[in-house]
C-alpha cells in the first residue's frame, strides 16, 4: 500500500517526508522533483516567503543510483527562513527563551487559530498556525513528484491550470497540448491558458493588493492517458472519486471539489448529463461522446482523462485584518497579521496535481501490484491484453 507522512512546522528547521510502497526500479530525477517544487512557489500574488525559500529535495533513503529500491523514501526539505526563527521556536528552552517567543494572541477568522487553541489548550495560536500553514504542502508536492514518475512509466501524466481568480474566469475547454505548453513555461503569472483571461485575473489580484484583501479561485487538475479500471464500486471507501475528493479537500483553504462537470450536470436534465458510448470496430475500442463524468463512473476510471476541480477560498490572513478577540484580555481586537500571500490559486493547482498523482498511483499499485517496476509492468501489460481481447 502506498502511504506517506509529513512532519515539520512552517518556521521549523526542516520538513520531513516518508513515502512507502513504491516498487523498486522506478527512475527518479531530482531535477524533475525540484521543478515541481519550483512550480509550487510561482504565481502572481505570492508573499515574501517565496523570496526566501528555494525548495530543493534532499533524498536520504530509498533511492540509489537514480532508482527506487523498494524501501521507504525519506525526503528532507530545508526551511531557509529557520535562521530567523531559531530563538523563537527552539527545541529546548533556554534562559530568556520566553522573551524571544512570537505568540499569536489574536486569532484570524477563517484560519485554524481559534479552533486549534481550544482543542489543544494552548495559550496562543503559534503552534497551531505553524502546522496548519500551507508550507506543509511542499512535502506533498515532493511525494506527488515521485508518484508522477511512477505514473509516467505507464504513459499517465498529471497537470493543472487555473480556471478562475476572483471574478475573472475561463469559460472554454482546454486541450492537453495547451496544458503541456503551460507547464513548460519558465515564467508563471496565474497559470491560465488564455492570456486575456490571465490579465483579468491579474487585475483581480491587483485590486486585492490595493485594498489589503485576498482572492480565491478555481483550479483544474487533469490526469491524461488513464487506463480503464482503477478504483472500485464495491465499497464506499474504494470508490476512486471519493478518494480524490478527500485528497483535494485535505488541502489548506479548499472548500469544494468537483469531479468532471458535476456542478453543471447537477442542474441539467439527465439526457444532457451523461457521456454517450460508441464502439470503433476498426480500433476495437469503446469511446465516449464527451467527458462530463470527468473520467470516473461508479468510482471506477473509464479510460478518459480524470478531471478534478478544486475551489479555494481567499487566504484568511489579511493586511486589513478582520474583527477578532484578544486571547488574554477577551476584549475586541483586530486579527493578527502573519506574512502571507494575496492569491495562491496557481500554487494550489500544483499541490492538487500532487494529491491527484498520489491517489492515482496508490490505486494503480492496488490493481497491478508488484515489488519491482518490471513486475508491475508485466501485470499492467497483461491487463491491457485482456482489454484488447474483450
Amino acid at each position: 500500500m502506498l502511504r506517506f507522512e509529513t512532519a515539520g512546522e512552517s518556521h521549523g528547521e526542516t520538513l520531513v517526508t516518508i513515502l512507502t510502497g513504491l516498487p523498486a526500479g522506478v527512475p527518479v530525477s531530482l531535477e524533475f522533483i525540484d521543478r515541481q517544487l519550483w512550480r509550487r512557489q510561482q504565481g502572481y500574488g505570492r508573499g515574501g516567503r517565496m523570496k526566501i525559500e528555494t525548495d530543493k529535495a534532499h533524498i536520504v533513503s530509498g533511492v540509489r543510483h537514480s532508482e527506487t529500491i523498494g524501501s521507504p523514501i525519506a525526503v528532507l526539505l530545508q526551511n531557509r527562513d529557520w535562521k530567523n526563527w531559531t530563538e523563537a521556536m527552539p527545541v529546548e528552552n533556554f534562559e530568556g527563551s520566553d522573551e524571544k517567543a512570537k505568540p499569536v494572541k489574536r486569532p484570524r477568522p477563517g484560519h485554524a487559530d481559534l479552533a486549534g487553541v481550544l482543542k489543544y489548550n494552548f495559550p496562543d495560536a503559534r503552534y497551531i498556525l505553524e502546522r496548519a500553514s500551507a508550507r506543509e504542502t511542499t512535502s506533498r508536492v515532493a511525494v506527488g513528484a515521485l508518484c508522477k514518475l511512477l505514473l509516467r512509466e505507464f504513459g499517465i501524466e498529471v497537470l493543472s491550470h487555473v480556471l478562475a481568480v476572483g471574478n475573472a474566469s475561463l469559460s472554454r475547454d482546454v486541450s492537453w497540448e495547451e496544458l503541456e505548453a503551460l507547464a513548460a513555461k519558465d515564467e508563471v503569472l496565474l497559470n491560465c491558458v488564455d492570456p486575456d483571461v490571465e490579465q483579468a485575473m491579474k487585475a483581480e489580484v491587483d485590486d486585492a493588493y490595493k485594498n489589503g484583501d485576498t482572492r480565491g479561485g478555481i483550479f483544474e487538475v487533469v490526469a491524461h492517458n488513464m487506463p480503464v479500471g482503477l478504483g472500485s464500486h464495491i465499497t464506499w471507501d474504494s470508490r476512486l472519486d471519493g478518494r480524490l475528493a478527500q485528497a483535494i479537500m485535505s488541502m489548506q483553504a479548499l472548500k469544494a471539489v468537483e469531479i468532471g462537470r458535476g456542478m453543471v450536470t447537477a442542474i441539467s436534465p439527465g439526457s444532457k448529463s451523461q457521456d454517450t458510448i460508441q464502439y470503433n470496430k476498426q480500433d476495437r475500442e469503446f469511446r465516449r461522446g464527451s467527458n462530463l463524468a470527468g473520467g470516473l463512473e461508479g468510482g471506477i476510471t473509464n479510460g478518459q482523462d480524470v478531471v478534478v476541480r478544486g475551489y479555494i477560498k481567499p487566504i484568511s490572513t489579511l493586511r486589513r485584518p478582520l474583527e477578532s478577540v484578544d486571547l488574554d484580555t477577551r476584549e475586541p481586537s483586530f486579527a493578527a497579521y502573519e506574512r502571507s500571500d494575496v492569491a495562491v490559486v496557481p500554487a494550489a493547482g500544483v499541490i492538487g496535481e500532487a494529491m491527484v498523482a498520489i491517489v492515482l498511483a496508490g490505486s494503480f499499485l492496488e490493481k497491478f501490484g508488484g515489488d519491482s517496476l518490471a513486475e508491475t509492468r508485466r501485470n499492467f501489460e497483461s491487463y491491457q491484453e485482456q482489454l484488447r481481447a474483450y
